[in-house]
């Protein structure tokens, strides 16, 4: 009997995009560990820290809906090689930086890199994962970019006391071009080309949607027209996710007053609650499928319910002033927030299975949206009135606003296409898992 077994090469391309959101969530976040060496050296106001944080969602927005389009059009394979040797180059290049305007720029080019990297991941699982298991998928590789955020400040911090804040960029860099080259070489877009893969497991995937010449041209009005409440949602969403990525280790250290290596140990403590997030919002949304078949509560209800949880447990954050029971709000409010990940990236393709990229990246343009307005509010606002509560106030709103619309999403209509329509509802659930 053997203990170990060789992975199917659909549990390995999955393995891959997991490494992938984990790489890219560090690469994204890690400037939040390093933010305050950086503030210090370049005499950075926290608007003008605000505004560096806000140069990646810039370019992120820009390449969501086209980024998702290039993956639809020319395959994941080519758009994520190409993809990751941009933000891999831009990482290696924040250890460069010179002051405000480079560091922007050096943001700029990292969200160009990792804007077309989620949907192009989503067009990915729309051939390599069965249907009954999409929510799973989700949540699982989106678990691993909350893993990116949990490791990443203890792992700056570390790199920083080893290399100083430039040399962490360049070793996080690096890290990245090995996966980009692991990626170009193993991956195929079609999974019946791929040589690992077994009978048994195409058995268990949907029709292989072709790029560029294998599909009518994208229904653009159509599918935007079915994807805005998702967007809005989203936004919702990105609002308060870009609050903990980009300004965490810095109200925890400021705030109360603790130091680089401490603020980094809360802050992988709330991220960790993610993790848990994540990988829970697949698992229960695609068990409620299963056992159900509505794919409204599997999807919808879900992504009510963690919007309102996460939305409760921020509000003490406003009055409770002890950094412990401070990080047990912000922990269960993140917790909630990442439950909603798993059946909200599977709406795009309920929708549209045809144009997954295309309409993950029209909902992902939401958070991008979200990654621009949100740090530089929160900065703005902490150098008017010091005070690191009053951003959330926001936060809890548009949760509020986000679980309201959450009802208008619709994913149990799949989007009218003029042809192909082999996989254009959920297949029955079979299990939640791999």
């Amino acid at each position: 009997m053997k203990l170990l077994r060789k992975p199917t090469a659909t549990g390995f391309v999955l393995f891959l995009l997991c490494l992938m959101y984990l790489i890219t969530y560090i690469d994204r976040v890690n400037i939040a560990t390093a933010a305050e060496p950086i503030r210090k050296e370049f005499h950075l106001s926290d608007t003008k820290l605000g505004l560096a944080f806000s140069a990646f969602g810039y370019a992120y927005l820009l390449l969501q809906v086209f980024g998702g389009w290039i993956a639809d059009r020319f395959g994941p394979r080519k758009t994520l090689t190409l993809s990751g040797l941009v933000w891999a180059g831009a990482t290696i290049l924040t250890g460069a930086v010179s002051g405000l305007w480079s560091l922007f720029s050096a943001r700029l080019l990292l969200g160009i890199g990792e804007g077309a990297t989620f949907p192009t991941a989503t067009r990915a699982m729309s051939n390599w994962v069965p249907a009954s298991k999409r929510g799973y998928a989700q949540g699982i590789t989106h678990s691993f970019a909350r893993i990116g955020n949990a490791v990443a400040p203890p792992l700056v911090v570390a790199l920083i006391a080893w290399t100083g804040w430039r040399g962490s960029f360049v070793a996080l860099g690096l890290v990245s071009i090995i996966w980009v080259l692991v990626w170009g070489l193993y991956f195929r877009d079609d999974p019946r080309e791929h040589k690992s893969v077994t009978p048994a497991e195409v058995g268990t995937l949907p029709s292989y949607r072709g790029g560029l010449k294998q599909r009518p041209p994208t229904p653009w009005g159509p599918l935007t027209a079915r994807m805005i409440p998702v967007i809005v949602v989203y936004f919702c969403y990105g609002w308060t996710l870009w609050l903990y990525l980009t300004w965490l280790p810095q109200f925890l250290l400021r705030s109360f007053g603790l130091n680089l290596k401490r603020s980094a140990l809360f802050s992988m403590g709330v991220f960790f609650g993610g993790v848990v997030g994540d990988t829970l919002g697949g698992i229960i949304s695609d068990s409620i499928l299963h056992r159900t078949g509505n794919i409204v509560r599997a999807r919808s209800h879900l992504v009510f319910v963690s919007l309102v949880g996460s939305l409760i447990c921020l509000v003490p954050v406003l009055f409770v002033h002890n950094i412990y029971w401070i990080a047990l709000c912000l922990t269960g409010a993140f917790f909630f927030l990442e439950l909603t990940i798993g059946p909200i990236w599977a709406i795009p393709m309920d929708i549209a299975p045809a144009y997954s990229g295309t309409a993950s990246g029209l909902m992902n343009s939401g958070s991008a949206l979200a990654a621009i307005v949100s740090p530089l509010v929160f900065g703005i606002i902490i150098d008017r009135t010091h005070n690191w509560s009053l951003p959330f106030v926001g936060s809890i709103g548009l949760l509020a606003f986000g679980a309201i619309l959450s009802f208008w999403m619709r994913p149990e209509k799949p989007l009218e296409l003029p042809a192909r329509h082999d996989d254009a509802k959920p297949a029955p659930a079979t299990a939640a898992g791999t």
